[in-house]
């Protein structure tokens, strides 16, 4: 025989009201004068409504006093609740369940109270397989709040805060759930500050210029103009050449490797001939694209027009010869066509115990950051399209309005479209978003809408209020007009990833895993006064070698165990020469082999600065400080 839970909870709690207006999705509770003990009604906290078969539960959302006439011709006042309608406790088969939603509306006069302990535990339930604890409760911080993560991930999620609130935290604490629940769930990062590599631990592998491997010939020819131009808009005779060369350079590379004429220009060639195009993801190589330009630039006979293609050769010679650069253009080619090699280590398939990359992107170049991050996102999306979803893969963006904005006059069109193509269309295809900024109002809404769950911090700005406010479709919007108080780590949940809209505090983190941005703020260091040149001359190596060739980094620097202090030891003065100019990338020889193996593949940008080059260390101090370029 099925339970009552109005009885249930009017034996325990304390009735403090009694219903006086009920519309399709609110009620107005009128409180009694005084409550003998007990919670008392405050905005933001749960009261019951017990209907006839359920207790109806009701987020309060304003208290006030309404004017009433008094009985010798004065006026008194009675105290109101205002409540937003939002799910329901009901008798199944003996038990109490918890289900969004009101299919039995309260009648006039029926009681109110507010949701004892064991209530709130029924609606947000516990841990298990498809539910993990990420933080408290913040009406009663013994209640711990639990995500779906089914429902979180593939309905897509956006974390939004300003900066300074926690932000960083909760993605790190969200993401390492997710992790935990569901092991076997892909997750690309994507990083703009280095600020994560450390929160995952050997969970995640992470990439940055120094490793990645990221071929020019992955980009499409969009992203491929945006490189050559540094970010800047292509000049229009200059991309008209490329669109008709780059098909016959990846023509000639196909006739190369199938062991035919190793000539490019022996014959004419029509790109149809191959079946490709400029966005076609196949492999070619710099040195024959130059070369068909400049056969075709010495058979011109109009002299303006053969400006155009030395323009154009010498604006890719320059780019493909940058140091900086070298991640696109360093063995490129090497093994041939290497994509499913590039793809596995990019989305960790398989995974190999690190189902997470972190790219981090604060060493790219800014010129090209846009393409690379439009190329990640196109490749999440178009794996996915292809291989009908075998893999899935949560691909997080962090600064998302800075490669999805609003304007359509800013930013890269390319990046912002395979955006907004994983939200509408990636959850057909395993591919699920989730969005991080600090100014949701600059991020293109449809992109943002597509998000069913929202962890909202503290936002000052009112078009980032006003936005959320259109976005949330729940009841308890008018929550969000408390979004400007809340405190650090403090959040507001909504949406299919959490049973009740909820005010609640994240987990926190341990220092060992927090975020850089959040672990190392210190305003009151005073290592300024008294700097030494040894920690000058330390960071300018680190800051010089981010320049510098893979190679001429390794060979110059000593990057083994026991790597010396960078406080040297006293000797006399040395004149300082400067190291050899590194020296342009070879496209198919491979690299002189290296004793010290993949795991000392960066030099100075791993090694954390030593402490004791802050003027005199003191007894017992540890030397090293965070530093955001080590794992």
């Amino acid at each position: 025989m099925s339970r009552d839970p109005r009885s249930a909870s009017a034996a325990r709690a304390e009735v403090i009201g009694r219903i006086s207006s009920v519309n399709g999705s609110q009620s107005i509770v009128d409180l009694a004068a005084t409550t003998t003990a007990g919670e008392k009604p405050t905005v933001g906290k749960f009261m019951g409504l017990m209907s006839t078969k359920a207790l109806i539960i009701g987020l309060i959302t304003e208290i006030a006093e309404q004017p009433t006439s008094g009985t010798v011709g004065g006026q008194t006042f009675r105290k109101v609740a205002r409540l937003d309608l939002i799910g329901e406790l009901r008798a199944d088969n003996g038990a109490q369940i918890f289900q969004r939603g009101v299919t039995e509306y309260p009648n006039i006069g029926d009681s109110a109270c507010m949701l004892t302990e064991s209530d709130l535990r029924l609606v947000y339930g516990g841990a298990d397989g498809d539910h993990a604890h990420i933080g408290n409760l913040q009406q009663n911080t013994n209640i711990h709040v639990h995500i779906d993560i089914d429902n979180l991930v593939s309905r897509h999620f956006a974390i939004l805060g300003a900066t300074g609130v926690g932000k960083s935290s909760g993605v790190a604490i969200i993401l390492n759930k997710i992790l935990e629940t569901r092991p076997n769930l892909r997750i690309f990062l994507v990083d703009p500050h280095n600020e994560y590599g450390r929160c995952f631990g050997e969970k995640a592998n992470v990439l940055n210029p120094r490793n990645l491997r990221l071929p020019f010939w992955l980009f499409n020819f969009e992203e491929t103009v945006d490189a050559f131009f540094g970010g800047r808009p292509g000049v229009e005779e200059e991309v008209e050449i490329l669109s008709e060369v780059i098909p016959l350079a990846k023509a000639a590379y196909l006739q190369y490797r199938n062991g035919g004429d190793r000539n490019p220009l022996a014959k004419k060639r029509d790109p149809g001939d191959a079946g490709f195009t400029a966005d076609t993801p196949v492999p070619y190589r710099i040195e024959d694209l130059i070369n068909i330009l400049d056969n075709r630039m010495g058979k011109l006979e109009n002299r303006s027009r053969a400006v155009v293609f030395h323009k154009l050769i010498g604006r890719i010679q320059t780019f493909r010869n940058h140091p900086r650069y070298a991640f696109m253009f360093e063995n490129a080619n090497i093994g041939g066509d290497t994509m499913a090699e590039i793809l596995g280590s990019l989305f960790r398939l398989p995974p190999d115990g690190k189902p997470m990359t972190i790219m981090q992107l604060a060493g790219f170049p800014a010129e090209v950051v846009d393409s690379v991050v439009s190329v990640l996102c196109r490749m999440a999306f178009d794996f996915g399209l292809w291989s009908d979803g075998v893999a899935p893969l949560l691909f997080v963006c962090e600064e998302a309005h800075r490669y999805a904005p609003a304007d359509k006059t800013i930013g890269f069109g390319p990046t912002k479209r395979a955006l907004s193509r994983i939200a509408k269309e990636g959850r057909k295809y395993g591919v699920f978003l989730g969005l991080v900024t600090q100014r949701p109002a600059e991020i293109d809404a449809t992109i943002i809408s597509q998000c069913s769950t929202l962890f909202v911090m503290r936002l000052s700005n009112d078009r980032d209020q006003n936005l959320i406010r259109s976005a949330v479709s729940d009841a308890a919007a008018n929550l969000l007009a408390f979004i400007p108080s809340l405190g650090v780590r403090e959040v507001f949940t909504f949406g299919s990833g959490v049973a009740l809209p909820t005010r609640m505090r994240f987990q926190e983190l341990a220092e060992a895993q927090r975020p850089s941005s959040e672990a190392s703020g210190n305003t009151r260091s005073d290592a300024g006064t008294s700097m030494n040149k040894d920690l000058l001359t330390s960071v300018i190596d680190r800051w010089r070698s981010a320049t510098m060739s893979h190679r001429a980094g390794d060979d110059d620097f000593n990057d083994y165990g026991d790597t010396p202090s960078l406080q040297p030891a006293p000797q006399p003065a040395a004149t300082y020469a400067p190291p050899p100019a590194p020296s342009a990338p070879s496209m198919y020889a491979a690299p002189p082999p290296s004793p010290r193996g993949e795991a000392l593949r960066s030099s100075l940008l791993k090694k954390p600065l030593d402490a004791n080059s802050f003027g005199n260390p003191q007894p017992g101090s540890t030397p090293g400080f965070p530093s955001r370029f080590t794992k």
